[in-house]
């Protein structure tokens, strides 16, 4: 019984930090992620500019 207390918690946690973390992310979610980077912008794999405030080097 505690050890899946344990891994119900651990479980948790880490998608806790995966939600967290793709929440920060430029181009996340529907976007599938960073392309390249073109003038200090990001540009998502799906062809569009990021919103982020962020700059990209």
């Amino acid at each position: 019984m505690r050890t899946v207390k344990f891994f119900a918690l651990s479980l948790a946690v880490v998608l806790g930090i995966s939600v967290a973390h793709a929440r920060n992310y430029p181009c996340s979610g529907k976007k599938g992620g960073v392309s390249h980077c073109q003038g200090g912008k990001f540009v998502c794999k799906d062809g569009t500019i990021s919103g982020s405030k962020q700059v990209c080097r």
